[in-house]
């Protein structure tokens, strides 16, 4: 017997104006959901644009505590009228702290919990340490209706351990949010297929299926390349995107058989964690 789900990415260009943005990915989560996407990706910071690209002490304002938030509130009511799981990420105050944070919202509207980004990038255009704490929360996964699945955030994406310790916690997909592009730096380093390799290198180390969704457009110093994809545990491309288009891109899961892939292949049951500190 099959457990079969269908995941999306959503990739699109973001506005300033947070009531903009929000009902932006509003239409493309409604029109994933109508094609049969049960678990639906957004982009990383989708409220406005890239903010950490300078250090203006008038961001800080973006930040809002998880409970009551605005967007979290929309999208736990749109979930529950679409039947849906949604990752949504946030910029999160929690007292003095500021977090880059996600809020896994399941299909009856249930807020499961927070995931805060573990790893806080800091380099010219991606200047995140200034406005972000580096995630408490420790990796999370959630039993959705539609099955048990990680989220990391962004950068958390380039580290081996994070995906590793999603999966040895249970999930079956990982999904990562994501806004990347462009090096202010250096014209000539495109990242674009590093970044996916290694996403792909995670899903065929851990037998897993995995989704980003990245953002697109030019904003200020940075070009978000998109590329967002999705790859099945062999770290085969099932959808791709190109620099440039808005929309989404759908795959099918089989739960039950990546379950029985990943057993047959005795990852989980060789590795020696003891030898790895």
């Amino acid at each position: 017997m099959s457990e079969i789900v269908r995941v999306a990415a959503i990739q699109s260009a973001f506005a300033e104006e947070c009531d903009r943005n929000v009902q932006r990915m509003d239409a493309m989560v409604r029109e994933a959901a109508s094609a049969g996407a049960q678990i639906i990706l957004m982009p990383e910071l989708f409220e406005g644009r890239y903010f950490p690209q300078e250090q203006l002490e008038e961001d800080f304002e973006r930040a809002r505590p998880a409970s009551d938030h605005p967007t979290i509130t929309h999208f736990q009511a749109l979930a529950k009228q679409l039947g849906v799981a949604l990752p949504v990420s946030f910029y999160e105050r929690d007292g003095q702290y500021l977090y880059n944070s996600v809020a896994m919202v399941d299909a009856d509207g249930q807020l499961l919990g927070i995931y805060r980004k573990s790893h806080i990038p800091d380099g010219p255009g991606y200047q995140e340490k200034f406005f972000f704490r580096p995630g408490d929360t420790g990796f999370k996964v959630w039993k959705t209706r539609f099955g048990c699945v990680g989220v990391g955030i962004c950068w958390d994406q380039w580290f081996p351990e994070a995906a590793r310790a999603m999966v040895a916690q249970g999930a079956d997909i990982l999904f990562y949010p994501t806004a990347i592009g462009s090096e202010p730096h250096n014209a000539e380093l495109d990242t674009k297929d590093p970044w996916q390799r290694v996403m792909q290198g995670h899903a065929v180390a851990n037998a897993c299926g995995l989704v980003a969704a990245n953002r697109i457009g030019q904003e200020k110093d940075i070009s978000f390349y998109g590329s967002s994809f999705i790859c099945d545990q062999r770290g085969d491309m099932l959808a791709e995107m190109d620099r440039s288009e808005a929309g989404s891109i759908f795959a099918d899961f089989d739960l039950r058989s990546l379950r029985n892939y990943r057993d047959s292949f005795g990852f989980f049951r060789d590795r020696r964690p003891e030898l790895y500190k």
